[in-house]
């Protein structure tokens, strides 16, 4: 994956109209390796909190390691959120970069009801098969990753559904290593 490979599932979290970090910019990237999202370059996204949406702050606190301060601003964001779709991606996510599987879990299994529409099932499909990767589940993080390629796929968006793929065939890598 290039840097910034997931640039559009963070815009889609976050419901900006642009990118969050543009690639060109090499701020932060997903790791094919482990599918985290790292940050390249610390001073350039410390320097984004400054002036972001706060859903947006939430998101970048958690990449720069501050998560029990994100998981606070994220909770605080979601009780008095209007729409709770987004926010509970993004506060899912630093649970999650927090190893509590089972809270970030709770909150994507409660976006997935929200979801209502196909692009929106698999942005959380591709975020729970993310979680599942992180927690050894591989097997299950690749149905989940299938089920996203499948979803964006089907919908015709195809830079997302490449983003999938190539998660999913992490996945699969790493679930046949393990077999052996």
């Amino acid at each position: 994956m290039r840097p910034g490979g997931t640039v559009f599932l963070a815009t889609r979290i976050t419901g900006r109209g642009e990118s969050l970090v543009r690639s060109e910019d090499n701020i932060w990237t997903t790791d094919p390796a482990t599918l985290r999202d790292v940050v390249l370059d610390t001073e350039a996204m410390q320097s984004r909190l400054e002036d972001c949406p706060a859903l947006e702050r939430v998101w970048i606190l958690s990449l720069l390691g501050r998560t029990e301060e994100a998981i606070e601003e994220g909770q605080a964001y979601l009780a008095g959120a209007t729409s709770r779709f987004r926010p509970l991606l993004v506060l899912a996510q630093s649970y999650q970069r927090q190893y509590q599987w089972h809270e970030a879990a709770r909150l994507q299994e409660e976006a997935l009801r929200l979801a209502h529409t196909s692009a929106r099932e698999a942005l959380v499909r591709h975020q729970i098969g993310r979680r599942l990767f992180d927690e050894a589940r591989y097997k299950e993080a690749a149905a989940e990753l299938e089920w996203a390629h499948d979803l964006y796929r089907t919908i015709g968006r195809t830079r997302l559904a490449q983003v999938s793929l190539q998660s999913l065939e992490r996945a699969r890598e790493v679930a046949g290593t393990l077999r052996s």
